[in-house]
């Protein structure tokens, strides 16, 4: 295939030399004649081991070659990467001046061009971005329809610097961002030699995913320097203890908990983040991430209520009080607390838990639930359809199996809160709310 690779700076350049080894025409394309003259003499404007080399040789193989003129590149490719820099203004917005610029040179020649040509997206962008900048830019520049005269996708580069050619290789996977499952199959051409799986979502969801994981590994890096400066003070190896915590693969290191829904609860996590954070204090150590980990998580509960209020009903039903299906553990439930905010707002409520219900009679907490939570223990139902047939709006707060069965059964004039997003088709809508769907 034919490509057009527009900004020559790192991701350009390391985008461009991995895709001639691929067997790809490229023409690489920068405003800075330095940058294309220094890759058509067949080195790099970039210095990152591997690289250099790797552009000389496509160089010299007539595989890469780079251009100042924009209608040259597109005239002579079928797809164009958009690999330009989106820096931060000084609000923390971002700036987008490159990307619209090139927007405005590519579509210019696509209004001269008669071939069907693609636009792929590199550059990193906030969700929307394509939809609200890039494809009207293009489609007032060329007089041209997105859609049905040109694609556009989104796919996202994964490259940290210093590793980018093994980064290139051998990804966890490949991401495209496309509305047009023909688009996606054209890109997907492009990584036919990467032995890595192919992930294609929609647009906004690929913007998103590449936010996403640079927000968590930034998370990550805060998460273990707090951990580090909690060990520092107490006299303790904090690389021993990273290195164990990250032995585990099940839990620590994995797609548990990575799912995004209502709050966490339970009797370890709230209190063991309190003991943690309250240690800090004592070692004068400012931990801020874990000390906003406790605020973040009442929140939760509080978008949950106001979600509840925003119905305008009074009549709510409960199904699955505790914080997880299968068991009666009642402390710290944030569905607890939940039901306790909608009781102090005046509202009426039924609810339903088998496992609570048990625990009542002799489980384990039934002290807990006759001592801590007498007015909600009289809330509770001997059924789902006795909730059902009360209630006004009915919100799942846990994954109980037996709790599928009622969407079939709800009622015109019902509102459904989902918390443990229990139907994984359903997106909020007029008579369902998902809390993060």
């Amino acid at each position: 295939m034919r490509l057009s690779v527009f900004g020559l700076g790192y991701v350009g350049c390391v985008s461009a030399a991995c895709f001639a080894r691929e067997g790809h025409e490229v023409l690489g394309v920068d405003v800075n004649q330095t940058k294309v003259d220094i890759i058509n003499g067949g080195k790099s404007p970039i210095v990152e081991a591997g690289v250099g080399e790797l552009i000389g040789e496509m160089v010299a193989g007539g595989k890469l070659r780079a251009t100042t003129d924009s209608a040259e590149a597109v005239e002579a490719s079928e797809i164009s990467l958009i690999c330009v820099g989106t820096p931060s203004n000084s609000n923390g917005s971002l700036d987008l001046a490159y990307v619209k610029r090139v927007c405005q040179e590519i579509g210019g020649a696509l209004e001269r061009k008669r071939e069907r040509h693609t636009v792929v997206i590199r550059s990193t962008m906030l969700p929307g971005t394509i939809e609200t900048v890039v494809v009207p830019t293009l489609e007032v520049y060329s007089g041209k329809k997105a859609g049905r005269d040109f694609g556009v996708c989104i796919n996202p580069e994964f490259l940290r610097e210093g590793t980018s050619l093994k980064d290139f290789y051998s990804p966890p996977f490949t991401l495209i961002g496309a509305d047009d499952e023909d688009v996606a199959a054209v890109v997907r051409r492009l990584y036919a030699g990467v032995d890595a799986p192919v992930l294609v979502v929609a647009v906004k969801a690929a913007e998103m995913v590449k936010y996403t994981c640079n927000c968590f590994h930034a998370l990550k890096v805060s998460f273990a320097n707090e951990i580090g400066n909690i060990c520092k003070g107490l006299g303790i190896d904090s690389h021993e203890v990273m290195d164990a915590f990250c032995r585990d693969t099940k839990l620590n290191l994995s797609p548990y908990y990575l799912k995004p829904g209502f709050a966490f609860g339970g009797s370890c996590l709230p209190k063991d983040l309190r003991a943690v954070t309250y240690k800090a204090k004592e070692l004068d150590v400012d931990v801020p991430v874990l000390s906003a980990v406790l605020q973040s998580n009442r929140l939760q509960v509080e978008r949950a209520v106001e979600m509840v209020l925003r119905t305008g009903k009074k009549r709510i039903g409960l199904l699955g009080l505790s914080f997880k299906a299968g068991t009666d553990d009642l402390r710290e439930s944030p569905t607890v607390t939940l039901i306790e905010t909608l009781i102090g707002k005046g509202m009426k409520i039924g609810i339903y838990d088998r496992d609570v219900s048990l625990a009542r009679l002799f489980g384990a907490n039934k002290e807990y639930i006759e001592r801590e939570i007498p007015h909600i223990s009289q809330l509770m139902r001997e059924s789902i359809r006795e909730v059902l047939d009360d209630a006004e709006v009915l919100i799942v707060g846990n994954k109980a199996e037996e709790f599928r069965q009622i969407e079939s059964e709800l009622r015109g004039d019902q509102v459904l809160i989902d918390l443990v997003r229990l139907f994984d088709d359903r997106k909020t809508d007029g008579s369902y709310q998902g809390i993060c769907w």
